[in-house]
């Protein structure tokens, strides 16, 4: 069963529409990320399911069960804010045990249950400690151990790492796919961040302008993107004008300027059929560089240039002319970088490739 279905949901403040007719299945136990960049409607999705926005139009059930009308007190849901929204006046144990008090938890047991939530989250000794004497990520493991106490139906997180550093971000969401691992608890996830929707999530709901541009397992959504605006937004692409020359033995031929015929496989180009115009997608990581006349025999291979290197520690991001066109490529270093106006070789793999129709944005 779902755990969370969202049925041709609207959201309009005014004239302007925020969510266009969006249905969803979120699967029990599931961990689903909503991501898009700021505006899609990603928040005002997650506080529709949350009971702090009522809908325009359509129907959220949360265990087959219609909430529309259901206050947000109860629909047994576990929140995280990107501020955490801890009480500053109350010990952690007591900001733990917040939402058990109101839920007609024996006395006994809520000091058990708030101790097994902060061993949880590997703060089993900071009970009698208050909020601001807490570091970032303590306070994110505390508001995240508040949510869970309750054993919600389903656990909703709104950007509740955006507030930490980068190193402790990282940190901070395999610790989170641990916890929600460990418990089975149904996650949403909301964020802008591609790494964290990539490295955390069974499924990724991707957003635009209200509206869903693509739903899939994170390999699915990365390596065949269905529009042009995921391409563009998960991760670095180039996109190049084609023109498909039509499906065969499972391969979609595109003639491709700069790189000739390329056959892209079949199910990664899944809505062309046949000879049109198309796009190629060519993930930046994807294009391999090598000194010029280096490069196997039986590799497509263009000649090119590198305009600018942006050095990122174990990698470089090159920009890179290739005829009248410039590309990205990011290659692990390997020895030393090349510089400013190389000459170099670039070399792709066709099955590395994926394809679109042309005219799709």
């Amino acid at each position: 069963m779902s755990a969370v279905t969202l049925t041709d949901i609207v959201k309009r403040f005014g004239d302007f529409t925020a969510v266009h007719r969006m249905s969803l299945e979120i699967p029990e136990g599931g961990f689903v990320t909503l991501l898009g960049p700021s505006g899609c409607g990603k928040t005002t999705t997650l506080r529709m399911v949350a009971g702090l926005l009522d809908p325009s139009e359509g129907e959220i059930a949360i265990k087959g069960k219609r909430v529309n009308e259901v206050p947000i007190h109860k629909r047994n849901l576990g929140i995280v804010f990107q501020n955490y929204a801890l009480f500053p006046h109350k010990t952690v144990a007591e900001n733990v045990a917040f939402g058990l008090k109101y839920r007609d938890v024996p006395k006994s047991d809520i000091a058990r249950r708030v101790q097994d939530a902060l061993e949880l989250v590997q703060l089993p000794d900071v009970g009698e400690r208050y909020p601001k004497a807490l570091s970032g990520g303590q306070q994110q493991r505390i508001a995240l151990a508040r949510a869970v106490v309750i054993e919600p139906d389903v656990l909703l997180l709104d950007e509740p790492l955006s507030a930490l550093d980068a190193n402790l971000r990282e940190d901070m969401r395999v610790e989170l796919k641990r916890i929600q691992d460990r418990i089975g608890v149904t996650t949403i996830f909301v964020t802008h961040d591609q790494s964290e929707a990539l490295a955390m999530s069974d499924e990724i709901v991707v957003m635009s302008n209200g509206r869903v541009e693509q739903v899939g397992p994170p390999e699915e959504v990365y390596n065949t993107p269905s529009s042009e605006f995921v391409a563009r937004f998960l991760g670095a692409s180039n996109i190049l004008e084609a023109s498909a020359e039509g499906r065969a033995n499972g391969t979609v031929t595109l003639d491709v300027p700069h790189f000739g015929r390329i056959g892209v496989p079949a199910e990664r180009a899944p809505q062309i059929a046949g000879a049109g115009p198309a796009k190629l997608v060519l993930r930046a990581e994807k294009l391999t560089l090598a000194k010029p006349g280096t490069a196997p025999e039986d590799a497509v291979t263009v000649d090119g240039t590198v305009e600018t290197v942006d050095y990122q520690g174990q990698a470089v991001r090159y920009f890179l002319r290739i005829g009248d066109a410039q590309f990205q490529a990011i290659n692990m270093i390997d020895g030393h970088p090349f510089h400013e106006g190389d000459a170099v070789s670039v070399i792709l793999r066709p099955r590395d490739c994926s394809a679109l129709p042309g005219g799709t944005a």
